[in-house]
């Protein structure tokens, strides 16, 4: 995938999930065999705050800070789009096809949840949800299972695992930008 070519997201609708504990990341507890983390952050304070994290999240910001070409069927707010997120260079890079398969987009909770396809170096799933808490605190949380799944992903190991972790942090800070105007 992406190799000279960029793959359709509408094509991708029918595919399958590369993992089978498809919406978990929702459960309390995540799945067991995963590596699995929950991260969480202040990002702002009021309504004024929220509604902007909030249109950033369901805008692809977190993924687009990290370098990541977002090409989409529909908007992340709606379960079953299909996302392929393109690491690297345009038509050389390497794609991360994804399905939005939880969604909320009303109240003072917002969020998606998207997991992998096949074709993705990894197998799992990431939710992003943001929540106005009653103080006014405004709370961006991601919680995430994943295994590498590809050859290169295994071979590349401590490279992967580092790279997805500083993903994550600016995730975390995209979202606090965001809010913050």
């Amino acid at each position: 995938m992406g190799l000279l070519r960029a793959t359709d997201p509408a094509g991708l609708v029918d595919a399958p999930f590369n993992y089978p504990e498809v919406g978990a990341t929702g459960e309390a507890e995540l799945p067991a065999g995963y590596r699995t983390g929950s991260y969480s952050a202040v990002v702002g304070a009021g309504r004024a705050d929220f509604e902007r994290a909030a249109a950033a999240v369901f805008d692809w910001r977190a993924q687009r800070s990290v370098g990541f070409r977002v090409r989409a069927s529909g908007p992340a707010g709606v379960p079953g789009t299909v996302v392929v997120l393109t690491a690297g260079f345009a038509r050389l890079g390497h794609e991360l096809p994804c399905r939005v398969v939880w969604a909320q987009t009303g109240g003072d909770e917002r969020g998606f949840s998207y997991g992998t396809l096949a074709g993705h170096p990894e197998s799992g799933e990431e939710r992003f949800t943001l929540r106005l808490l009653p103080d006014g605190d405004v709370v961006y949380e991601i919680r995430v299972f994943f295994r590498l799944a590809s050859r290169a992903a295994r071979l590349a190991g401590p490279l992967s695992l580092g790279l997805q972790r500083l993903g994550t942090r600016r995730y975390l800070t995209a979202i606090g930008r965001a809010a913050r105007g």
